[in-house]
This record gives C-alpha cells, sequence and structure tokens, in this order.
C-alpha cells in the first residue's frame, strides 16, 4: 500500500509544513477539525503504533514534545488535543503513525 506520509516527507505530495527536522515533520491537516489542527509524523516508517520498537523510544518522545512546543507557538497554551489513533478500530486511516494536535477551541470529552 501506497504511504501518502512518506510521499509528503519526500515532497511528491504538496503540504503547509510548519516543522522539519532530521527525523520529524510537521503539517497542516488538510481537514483541519479545529482552528489550530496539524499531524506531526516520524520520516521512519511505522505503520501502527503497536508496530513501535524499543528502539523507537527515543523518537515517540521526540514526537510528543515537538507536538508540544508547536501547539503553544500555535497558539494554543491554554489547552489543546493530541491523538493518535492505532488500527481500523482506534480510526487509524494512514498506516504511518501520526499525531494529530487540535486546538483553539474547547475540546469535549468523550470525543464521540
Amino acid at each position: 500500500m501506497d504511504d501518502l506520509f512518506l510521499k509528503i516527507i519526500n515532497r511528491e505530495i504538496p503540504a503547509d509544513i510548519i516543522y522539519e527536522d532530521d527525523q520529524i515533520l510537521a503539517f497542516k491537516d488538510i481537514a483541519p477539525a479545529a482552528p489550530v489542527h496539524f499531524l506531526v509524523i516520524p520520516k521512519k516508517h511505522i505503520r501502527t503504533l503497536n508496530d513501535l520498537t524499543e528502539e523507537d523510544k527515543a523518537l515517540a518522545g521526540h514526537i510528543l514534545f515537538t507536538a508540544q512546543r508547536l501547539a503553544v507557538e500555535q497558539g494554543c497554551e491554554e489547552g489543546f488535543r493530541v491523538v493518535m489513533n492505532c488500527n481500523p478500530k482506534g480510526g487509524q486511516t494512514v498506516y504511518h503513525i501520526h499525531m494529530h494536535v487540535l486546538g483553539q477551541r474547547q475540546m469535549n470529552w468523550p470525543p464521540g
């Protein structure tokens, strides 16, 4: 199956990139569910959260830390939500791990 996010990483598909380093990429969601909605993805292809290994611990932490920093930079210091879906019953539709960051609106629980 084609990996949509690898195509974004390789610049085969355009994206509104807000951050990039040697390990990760962050870009705005094309169908935002909040005034601020971006994704943080690793450049390393990892299909699902279940596929993380011991060697990915630092990368997973880097994704979370960068999501927090970018959320504040995007004006979400009063609050934001981070979401990672895993497999079909968890709502995953793109099989390359990614963290959604949503903010600048009131979040409710449960999400629905």
